[in-house]
């Protein structure tokens, strides 16, 4: 069994890395993919852990894009997946994220500002000692249930930090098109991440969206996913044999930031990703 979509405390998780690992290696796992949000920290700290547990450790990473869309002048967000199977990324690739870490931590001032104009005592200076190397929403929300402002981190994202509610403010992001070309230039597999957080169900908007996407150079796509029902999987799998689609699949574990979620078995034991996926992976390059 294998789990190709899991963070680390280097972006919103809460285990450090070398716990992360030891939870894999304690769980069974085969193979492990880092997939930190805009930062490959996290997997640099695990890769020495991870060769003497004996764990395939797969470099990866999510990230944060923006899709232009009719009626959306900002664009819709994307959450792109990169897969370096075969070596990892060159400086340039790294470089690149430092420029988004840059933009991440402009937003954060930006959104402490706004959280203090509505009333919120939260400074950018508690956010970031949670947060550490990449601090963002999620350790905003922990601060805002643990000061007793909102009672869960749902709650956090409804009232103040969704892309609709009354803090948010607005992060630089790369376009989807950038993200795809910057993962495959770096010698990545770009695949799209929880798609069903795009998707209304009914199917056809989806279609041409992922249409879209592959045009753009998406090469893969998340089947496997704690929040898809099995009328779901078969709905991606679909998708995936009609454009050609590699097929990626994890639990996007966090630890405590998403309880429920475990590792390698996702929401009530729902996944069960064999090995064969992530060699399929590798050979099909």
């Amino acid at each position: 069994m294998i789990d190709l979509h899991a963070h680390t405390n280097a972006s919103d998780g809460s285990l450090a890395p070398a716990e992360l690992v030891d939870r894999a290696v304690a769980l069974g796992l085969e193979a492990l993919a880092i997939c930190d949000h805009d930062t490959f920290a996290g997997y640099d700290e695990a890769v020495p852990l991870a060769r003497r547990a004996g764990l395939d450790l797969v470099c990866a990473l999510e990230l944060s894009t923006k899709m232009p869309r009719p009626g959306k002048p900002k664009g819709r967000s994307v959450h792109v997946l990169g897969y370096f199977l075969w070596e990892p990324p060159p400086q340039d690739f790294r470089e690149w994220l430092s420029e988004l870490q840059a933009a991440r931590r402009d937003r954060n001032r930006r959104l402490a500002d706004k959280l203090q104009s509505l009333g919120v005592d939260i400074r950018l200076e508690e956010v970031e000692a949670l947060g550490r190397t990449l601090a963002g929403r999620p350790h905003f929300a922990q601060i805002l249930v643990r000061k007793g402002y909102v009672s869960t981190v749902q709650q956090a994202f409804d009232v103040y930090l969704d892309e609709s509610a009354k803090a948010y403010v607005d992060r630089k992001e790369p376009s989807f098109d950038e993200g795809v070309r910057r993962i495959l230039d770096a010698g990545g597999l770009p695949s799209l991440a929880h798609p069903l957080r795009l998707s209304n169900r009914k199917g056809g908007r989806l279609d041409d969206l992922i249409g879209e996407m592959v045009d753009a150079g998406l090469r893969g796509i998340e089947v496997f996913y704690s929040e898809h029902s099995a009328a779901d999987v078969a709905r991606f799998q679909s998708f995936a044999q009609r454009y050609g689609l590699a097929i990626t699949g994890g639990s996007d574990f966090h630890g405590d930031t998403k309880p429920g979620i475990e590792l390698g078995t996702g929401s009530n034991g729902n996944l069960a990703i064999p090995r064969e996926l992530l060699d399929r992976l590798r050979e099909n390059r």
